[in-house]
């Protein structure tokens, strides 16, 4: 009984050991280090100033110089404030290539160094390197159809500041 008393403690104690440093390790499941949530809608128009000035008058947009920012709260942390960036491109641009397509998606994820590991392990390699600013760190992939997209590890405190407080809600 003792014996018995004892292994049933040894596996309770190395359960909660195990689910303690699984809950708290850095790198948690991959469903929580990938896509959580989309950070920009990037879109190739022929005369960006006409088009923001008619969203900003017709829709209400309030527009800077990229476009508008949507300000939305986390829903586990009200206080918490994150953004998604809308922005009209010139149908010129390069920003895009290699893709040929006439948008691309920002996404938000949590930690991209080690998105970036896993990616690579499964063969998908990014088409630039990280890019590191005061509000996040970027990178852009190819998705099957020849779609480019981007990732983004924001620091939304640090974006909050450089939209100035122009932001639509």
């Amino acid at each position: 009984m003792l014996k018995l008393t004892i292994l049933l403690l040894l596996v309770t104690a190395t359960s909660f050991t195990g689910g303690y440093y699984f809950a708290n390790s850095k790198h948690k499941s991959n469903a929580e280090k990938k896509v959580t949530g989309i950070g920009g809608i990037f879109f190739k128009c022929k005369d960006p100033k006409t088009l923001k000035e008619w969203y900003s008058k017709n829709l209400g947009l309030n527009i800077d110089q990229y476009g508008t920012n949507f300000e939305w709260r986390y829903t586990d942390n009200k206080e918490r404030k994150g953004f998604l960036l809308w922005a009209p491109f010139k149908e010129t641009t390069t920003y895009f290539k290699p893709s040929e397509k006439d948008f691309m998606i920002n996404y938000r994820v949590n930690d991209l160094d080690y998105l970036l590991k896993q990616l690579q392990g499964a063969g998908i390699s990014p088409v630039d390197t990280v890019e590191k600013v005061s509000y996040g760190k970027f990178v852009h992939l190819m998705d099957p159809e020849g779609n480019k997209i981007e990732l983004w590890e924001p620091n939304d405190e640090e974006y909050e500041k450089i939209t100035n407080g122009k932001v639509t809600h």
